[in-house]
Parts: C-alpha cells; sequence; structure tokens
C-alpha cells in the first residue's frame, strides 16, 4: 500500500473545480432536493460552456491565488523525514539463493553460445532452465546456499555488538559530543 504524506498539499484546484465547489455550496443550500452526481456534474458542466469569460474570470481569479498558495507551500515542502534508511556498509551481506546461484553458473554458457542477447532474453532462458529442473537437480544449489547461511550467525554478532560500535554517524558522533562536554563540566565543577 502506497504511503501519503498527511503533510502534502493535495494540488492546486482549477478553474472548473472552484466553479463546481461554489455550484455545491449552492445546492447544500438547498438540501430537500436529492442530489444525483452524474445528473450534477453534467449541469455544471453545461452551465461552465455557457458562462462568459468575466463569468469564468472569478473561479479563475482564485484559481490562480491558489496556485500561487500551492507553489509556495511546495517550495518549503520536503519529503516526509524517515523515509528511506540507508544500508549500513558493515552490515553483513545477505547469500545469493539457489536460484541466483544457479544463474552465475550458467550465464556465461548462454551468453556464449547465444551472442548479443539482451540482458531480458538471458533471464528469461535461466527461468526456464531452473523451471525445468526437478528438484534432485536443484539440490546442490540448495546445499550451497545451506552452506553460505552463516549469515544468520553474523546478523546475530553484528546486532549484539550495535551498530554505533562500528559506524561513526551522526548519532554516534553526537553522542560522543554530548560525553565531551559532560567531561568538561565535570572537570570545570572539580576546578572550582
Amino acid at each position: 500500500m502506497l504511503k501519503v504524506d498527511p503533510r502534502k498539499r493535495r494540488g492546486k484546484m482549477s478553474a472548473f473545480a472552484f466553479f463546481v465547489q461554489t455550484c455545491r455550496e449552492e445546492h447544500k443550500k438547498n438540501p430537500e432536493v436529492p442530489v444525483n452526481f452524474a445528473e450534477f456534474s453534467k449541469k455544471c458542466s453545461e452551465r461552465w460552456k455557457t458562462m462568459s469569460g468575466k463569468e469564468k474570470s472569478r473561479p479563475g481569479t482564485a484559481a490562480s491565488a491558489d496556485k500561487v498558495h500551492y507553489d509556495r507551500e511546495m517550495k518549503d515542502y520536503g519529503p516526509a523525514k524517515g523515509g528511506k534508511k540507508k544500508k549500513d556498509p558493515n552490515a553483513p551481506q545477505r547469500p545469493l539463493s539457489g536460484f541466483f546461484l544457479f544463474c552465475s553458473e550458467f550465464c556465461p554458457e548462454i551468453k556464449s553460445t547465444n551472442p548479443g542477447i539482451s540482458i531480458g532474453d538471458v533471464a528469461k532462458k535461466l527461468g526456464e532452465m531452473w523451471n525445468n529442473l526437478n528438484d534432485s537437480e536443484k539440490q546442490p544449489y540448495v546445499t550451497k546456499v545451506a552452506k553460505l547461511k552463516k549469515y544468520e550467525k553474523d546478523v546475530a554478532d553484528y546486532k549484539s555488538k550495535g551498530k554505533l560500535d562500528n559506524a561513526k554517524g551522526p548519532a554516534k558522533v553526537a553522542w560522543e559530543k554530548m560525553e565531551e562536554e559532560e567531561d568538561e563540566e565535570e572537570e570545570e565543577k572539580e576546578d572550582e
């Protein structure tokens, strides 16, 4: 599901949208009349087409003011904080799957037998070859992956050490600065 930033404004409204909004407000004044959205939209559209340029200027003025306001807000708008996390270069790498081990073995063979083949076609052929293998033929690649599973141990070690021990990111720098300031304050108190 797509995450929507609640701070981001929906968009600028057109002159016609302001006109329809005005029609809706007029229609709300008479609540006894039922509203059929399709008919309401047709009537607004027909009315808009028959309006003169002078009559259209009022919603047009509101639309241009909204555009200026929207542009000003979007100039100051930045994406939501905490978007995509940056990967720690010290983090252990996940091992390849059995399929990718298979691909790394057979990709050069396919390229040599079919010179000038596109990357997409190579991937399709590799996928077909993998799907045509039975479980016993896939077994060597699956066992290689099992041997590479020291990844879980590496991740556990990495998490137990803590990310801040190896990296000197902003949090680590701020923490060290705070500790230095506390040490300086303690020294000043001792000198007094």
